[in-house]
């Protein structure tokens, strides 16, 4: 998928689990021996992906300096720092504007986050000139933590449900945005992707799709969530260890 590029959200500050990661960015979390963030790398790699944008920000020096030191073969890996906190679709435009490429189409990504999803399935979308951009759902038992998608017959996204208990197909904070879809975004600092960018875009009845998954699921961001990682690694992506 080399018409495809990804940005990976890293600038956080991770305030529920600073205090288990001391002068650590929450991406860069040690897990099955590699920082979380480089096998979220190796995972795209692995999916055809060889260009990665990491949006940088609190200890960002962090992820920079271990990619300097630790490449991932056949992967070009950038950072871009933010100055100061622009939101998360902020932190993607600052890194799309920095790195001066022009794909064919952006994959957005959290940092702090994991699906066992194959993301040729979204780009498959775009073979229909009418489709513009897709958001990766996950079905879950429980979207009381995430709020759920609300979408249509069609399978487009029609907007975004509060959180609430029971099942829901949840945002999974993956994206894949046509380039020219950029130019559409809503201008100003900071910015984000479920409160500026996606309303602004279903205003303009821009069509976006939703691919609906059940998969292995994980976010670090909590206490909880956190020690769970090294089982979910091992058990899902311990394979991507010979990519290096």
């Amino acid at each position: 998928m080399n018409e495809i590029a990804a940005v990976i959200l890293a600038g956080g500050y991770g305030t529920r689990v600073k205090h288990l990661l001391p002068n650590v960015p929450k991406p860069m979390a040690p897990v099955a021996g590699k920082p979380f963030l480089e096998w979220i790398i190796r995972y795209l790699k692995q999916q055809g992906i060889t260009k990665g944008i990491v949006s940088t920000g609190y200890l960002g020096e962090v992820i920079e300096e271990h990619f300097k030191q630790q490449e991932v073969k056949g992967m070009d890996i950038y950072c871009c720092r933010e100055q100061q906190a622009l939101g998360t679709a902020g932190g993607f435009l600052n890194a799309v504007n920095q790195s001066e490429l022009s794909p064919q189409a952006w994959l957005v990504m959290n940092g702090d986050s994991l699906i066992v999803a194959q993301f040729n399935q979204l780009a498959h979308y775009l073979k229909d000139d009418t489709i513009d951009g897709v958001i990766l759902g996950v079905s879950v038992d429980d979207a009381s933590r995430y709020g759920s998608l609300i979408i249509d017959e069609s399978g487009q996204l029609v907007s975004f449900a509060e959180k609430k208990a029971g099942e829901g197909i949840i945002n999974g904070g993956v994206y894949l945005f046509r380039h020219q879809l950029l130019k559409r975004f809503p201008s100003g600092f900071p910015l984000s992707f479920e409160y500026d960018v996606f309303p602004t875009l279903l205003e303009q009845k821009i069509n976006f799709k939703v691919h609906p998954i059940q998969a292995p699921f994980l976010d670090i961001g909590t206490p909880e969530t956190l020690p769970k990682a090294e089982a979910f690694i091992q058990e899902n992506f311990n394979h991507l260890r010979e990519l290096c």
